[in-house]
């Protein structure tokens, strides 16, 4: 893959893509698939582990990383180093918590200083992987002051899996099952004592002998068709939303709200599609209605919109036509997931223009190029060494970028008129 074609010149980068850490947040979801916590993975950039972790505490200092994570509960590793020197600022911020490894147990000095952590507040989980934890004592000293312990369920068999959860549970341990990358293991772990479950069954969808689409998701694709087909302008789209109060509601009060600081308030879609232009509009639309398939973990949506404006700002190099069909790009990737069913059955359904129809199903074009990007960025795969810096950098400033504007859209996606 050409990092030219991909990413814009390093030369275009902004101080915000110098400060950003590269960083992802990977969500752990509950029994009925609402956000846990997330998880914060650094990227490998290259830089300093050491220095890269300590940015990582100044951006809780500061708040940036409360923001990154909406405040809710979050786990990031530390170094060794970090944990006996700068930990002080975990301990006034009872939100943020640590992973740990197994090696740590038989450091009496960390181990100290863990318990002294967690009497004051701070969450603390062993990402135990396959580890056997049942009776073991070079493990017992961690066992006995964390909350959590993460399990690797793609390395221990079913049986493994559910007796040592059980084991976990009733010593009074919350446990999660990570590495949860398939359905059938994301049911095993259904009926398991697990607090939650991480992994990237999220963005995958089930297998189905059969597809069949619900009446809801039916009407949501006629929706998408009839913003697809004649290449609709400002007049046509307020016509096809008309009759959808809840879709009208949710997007005015997106597009009106502070995020965009409009001169004016915009009181129609026909409006606001004058205004941010025909194609853009649609787009928020497909954004807006794909909320409501509300069966659907949140989270799902959240990473939709996310490659979606991270696809959009890949292609800025593009012209504006393309641009805009790279933000349907991203956010269609993902489009199986959301409605249960294989792409080709879901695109069969939308007239779709041929460069986003090839890299959705065929992984070509100039598209495809793109979402390849941004899923090696997703699975941490960007590696210091392999690819250049500052393109690690310019990265992490448009990831962070798409989360914030995911999430203050998918804030307005969710809500219901009062």
């Amino acid at each position: 893959m050409s990092e030219a074609a991909a990413i814009p010149s390093a030369s275009d980068a902004s101080t915000a893509s110098e400060q950003a850490l590269p960083v992802i947040r990977l969500p752990m979801l509950d029994s009925k698939r609402e956000l846990f916590a997330y998880e914060i993975v650094f990227q490998d950039d290259a830089e300093d582990e050491a220095t890269l972790m300590r940015r990582a505490l100044a951006t809780i200092t500061d708040g940036a990383l409360a923001r990154l994570v909406r405040g809710n509960r979050t786990f990031l590793r530390l170094t060794h180093e970090l944990l006996m020197e700068e930990t002080d600022v975990l301990q006034h911020q009872p939100r943020f918590g640590v992973l740990l490894q197994p090696e740590a147990a038989a450091d009496a000095a960390l181990v100290e200083r863990l318990a002294r952590m967690a009497q004051r507040g701070c969450p603390l989980m062993l990402d135990a992987g396959d580890t056997t934890l049942e009776f073991n004592p070079a493990v017992e000293p961690l066992l006995k002051i964390v909350q959590f312990v993460r399990l690797d369920a793609s390395k221990l068999d079913p049986a493994t899996l559910r007796s040592r959860s059980e084991y976990l549970h009733a010593r009074g341990t919350h446990v999660v099952a990570g590495h949860v990358d398939d359905h059938d293991t994301y049911h095993r772990c259904e009926s398991l004592p697990l607090q939650a479950i991480q992994g990237q069954f999220l963005l995958k969808p089930e297998p189905v002998a059969v597809p069949v689409l619900a009446a809801s998701r039916l009407s949501l694709l006629r929706l998408m068709k009839a913003l697809q087909e004649g290449n609709p302008g400002p007049v046509e789209l307020g016509q096809i939303v008309r009759d959808d109060a809840i879709l009208s509601y949710k997007l005015l009060g997106c597009v009106n709200s502070a995020y965009f600081a409009l001169p004016r308030q915009l009181k129609s879609v026909q409006q606001a599609a004058i205004f941010f232009g025909a194609a853009r509009l649609r787009n928020w639309i497909y954004t807006m209605a794909l909320s409501g398939t509300g069966d659907r973990p949140p989270e799902l949506l959240r990473a939709a919109l996310i490659r979606a404006h991270m696809c959009e700002k890949l292609a800025q190099h593009m012209p504006a036509e393309q641009r805009e069909m790279a933000f349907t790009a991203g956010l269609f990737s993902l489009l199986d997931a959301m409605m249960e069913a294989p792409m080709d059955f879901v695109l069969w359904h939308l007239p779709l223009a041929r460069e986003i129809s090839s890299a959705l199903l065929e992984n070509k074009g100039p598209f495809a190029v793109l979402l390849e990007q941004i899923r090696a960025w997703e699975a941490g795969n960007l590696r210091g060494g392999e690819v250049q810096p500052q393109v690690i950098r310019r990265m992490a400033a448009i990831y962070l970028e798409a989360t914030q504007w995911a999430d203050h859209v998918y804030a307005f996606a969710d809500q219901r008129p009062n």
